[in-house]
């Protein structure tokens, strides 16, 4: 396990978390949400244009609890490089039988699968200021405290999800509102990460004082973030959690702490998320003072499938909790690089014969 997993940060407390939960199976919980942001041309990759992207999480979602259909009902949106990472999660869930639950914390249409809504709103976007009703904000924490409860006592612990177009820029609002100081920390799935856009937009949307973190989420943030805030607070008095993504669970995670601290949280990505040469999560991270960072050590160098080598270019680099799944079959099986390339491109064949890879 210890050579599938890297630690960037605490690791006297990643260490002492990771051998907790050796050999114990997880709960996964996908939360689901949109953010009228991830609309703005070139705000993000996940899906080639703003059309697409209004149904990557219905479609990643599908694809996540039903795996390889011959004819889905929301076909993985097309991107301009690289292959869904919802591909390493199913693969994960499906070959451990993990058991998954998806959470629709405020979506524009419902999803295809059953899923849990937990009657919340779609975010208007970060420049507006606006992005959230205040009483939903309330609201969609008070579902996440109970869904978090209940969570925890399906598993010894959780590993919570996120599937939101234009979430990292709705993470360095967020982080912004908080008063850390995240401008040109923060990563997308571009290749290069578009900073300048992004910062642009959290300017307009932080133009008033905010006086406590759940105002923040209101004015610039997302309904996943305070719907897993909730989640991660409630279930960590029983268990453990791993807040699984990488920028997008780190303003989570500084939410968390302005509301109600916890120390059985850790925040699980991808090595593509913690050592992006365009951003920096584990300077970010240690902005956070505790935050706990660790990844998955999961490489495609030597992939024959060309949308997965686009990982190792800087593309897609995390989602659907990817890195948190292949970091809790390391943990859960001891799985290491050949196992998880092996069950992840195993999907993709399975998913070549019927349909072309989106």
């Amino acid at each position: 396990m210890s050579n599938a997993i890297a630690i960037y940060t605490q690791e006297q407390k990643a260490r002492s978390w990771l051998d907790q939960y050796k050999g114990k199976k997880p709960h996964f919980a996908c939360i689901l949400g949109f953010t009228e942001t991830g609309l703005i041309p070139g705000i993000s990759a996940a899906g080639a244009t703003p059309h697409d992207r209004q149904f990557t999480a219905i479609a990643d979602a599908e694809f996540l609890v039903n795996g390889v259909q011959s004819n889905p009902q929301f076909p993985l949106p097309p991107l301009h490089v690289g292959a869904s990472p919802v591909y390493i999660s199913r693969a994960v869930v499906e070959a451990l039988e993990i058991p998954v639950t998806v959470f629709n914390a405020g979506l524009p249409r419902s999803p295809s699968i059953s899923a849990i809504d937990l009657q919340g709103s779609p975010a208007h976007c970060v420049s507006t200021g606006k992005a959230l009703d205040l009483h939903i904000v309330h609201h969609l924490f008070e579902q996440g405290l109970k869904w978090g409860e209940k969570l925890a006592q399906t598993a010894d612990y959780l590993v919570l999800g996120e599937c939101v177009v234009g979430g990292t820029t709705t993470a360095l609002a967020v982080l912004t509102g908080l008063g850390i100081h995240a401008i040109g920390k923060v990563n997308s799935s571009h290749s290069i990460c578009n900073h300048d856009q992004k910062w642009e937009l959290v300017q307009q949307g932080l133009s008033q004082p905010l006086s406590d973190p759940f105002s923040v989420v209101a004015a610039v943030g997302d309904p996943m973030q305070i719907t897993v805030a909730g989640m991660a607070i409630a279930a960590s008095r029983s268990s453990g959690v791993l807040l699984a993504g990488g920028t997008q669970m780190l303003a989570v995670y500084a939410l968390i702490q302005s509301i109600q601290p916890s120390e059985q949280i850790v925040i699980g990505t991808t090595r593509w998320v913690a050592e992006d040469p365009t951003g920096d999560t584990v300077g970010l991270a240690q902005l956070l003072n505790d935050a706990t960072l660790i990844a998955t050590r999961l490489s495609f160098a030597d992939s024959r499938w060309s949308q997965l080598q686009a990982y190792e270019r800087g593309f897609v680099k995390e989602g659907v909790g990817a890195g948190g799944c292949a970091i809790a079959a390391s943990v859960f099986q001891n799985w290491g690089q050949s196992e998880l390339l092996d069950a992840i491109e195993q999907l993709i064949v399975k998913s070549q014969l019927m349909n072309p890879l989106c």
